[in-house]
């Protein structure tokens, strides 16, 4: 549920590429590959720009502070994952159910879910292991005991981790199955630019890693990539300083589960996520059309407009169907409400 259940793999000892949009001309080399590649923090991009892991044009480049020109080619190499096995740290978890077989937590925004690369402490499983000790199902591997699916490091909301195999499986089995024979419930709340045409609709639209940009992801022909469905509907809209409608709380459902789903698939729409700094970045001039209020807001809000409001599914091992729902957290409330108040 990265809005994500199929997490992007680690990024092991990948090279990834990418060429200099015309929306880029000028950026600083450091912030340029921060947005391109999230999950890695700043800090750490940092450093393997000052290790020469950086290539700008085909030659090194040490200088975070590089001035980038359009059409430049930058490729950066990353290190292999940590392999050490994830250790138990003291880090604060919101709680929303727990049993023997598994835990629902609130997740932050900022939290990562698992180790990876740029990553390897500091996470949801490290806060877990300290929680939950050692019964954490060890079918998802050592990086990530008990994790059935994941969201993105700056999407917040509700998050099921598995205790021990049996529930591992069990669980497992329904979000394979995308709930269409089960109780399985994943509901989403974005703020998006613009407004859809249509109230509610569905994205019926195949994902796959982009052939440019290996970190992210993308829409595909039929037939090709992975099946992907995100059921929406507007709940609100805001207008701008003209008063037009500029933008959209929208409730996001999904169908199935693939990384970045929800943001790709507004995207594609034509209605990225405010805040996104992958699928978005082309809609940064929208902030101009906002009232002063809204305009400040946005430019600080530091992550994509995504929470994970609902998650239901059946129990694992007693089959009860179980419930839950996240209030938007305060960041995702103040930016809505220096929006206004909502169009009639």
């Amino acid at each position: 549920m990265n809005e994500s259940d199929d997490a992007l793999p680690d990024a092991d000892s990948d090279c990834l590429s990418f060429t200099v949009e015309e929306e880029k001309k000028g950026e600083r080399l450091d912030r340029y590959l921060a947005a391109a590649i999230p999950e890695v923090s700043r800090t750490r991009l940092k450093a393997l720009i000052l290790e020469g892991q950086v290539m700008l044009d085909g030659a090194p480049v040490d200088d975070p502070g590089q001035k980038l020109r359009v059409g430049a080619s930058l490729s950066i190499r990353l290190p292999e994952a940590e392999p050490a096995e994830p250790q138990p740290e003291n880090i604060p978890l919101m709680i929303v159910y727990e049993d023997d077989d598994l835990i629902v937590v609130d997740k932050p925004a900022g939290l990562v879910v698992h180790p990876a690369s740029g990553h390897p402490t500091g996470t949801l499983v490290n806060a877990l292991l300290a929680h939950c000790g050692a019964s954490l199902s060890g079918v998802g591997g050592v990086k990530r005991p008990g994790i059935v699916h994941r969201l993105d490091k700056d999407t917040s909301g509700l998050l099921v981790v598995a205790k021990n195999d049996r529930a591992h499986q069990g669980l497992a089995a329904q979000f394979a199955d995308h709930g269409r024979t089960g109780p399985l419930v994943r509901t989403y709340s974005a703020l998006v630019w613009g407004v859809p045409d249509r109230k509610t609709g569905t994205i019926d639209a195949p994902l796959d890693r982009s052939s440019s940009h290996r970190d992210r992801m993308a829409v595909v022909r039929p037939g090709k990539g992975r099946e992907a469905v995100t059921h929406y509907e507007v709940e609100a809209r805001f207008a701008g300083d003209t008063g037009a409608p500029v933008a959209a709380l929208v409730a996001c459902q999904l169908e199935t589960g693939r990384t970045h789903q929800i943001r790709v698939h507004m995207a594609h729409l034509g209605h990225p996520l405010i805040g996104d700094p992958v699928y978005g970045s082309g809609f940064k001039t929208k902030a101009g059309l906002l009232a002063p209020r809204a305009k400040a807001a946005v430019e600080n809000f530091s992550r994509q407009a995504l929470h994970a409001r609902e998650l239901g599914f059946a129990h694992p091992r007693s089959g009860e169907e179980l419930h839950f729902e996240s209030a938007l957290p305060s960041d995702f409330q103040a930016l809505i409400a220096d929006f206004g108040s909502p169009l009639a």
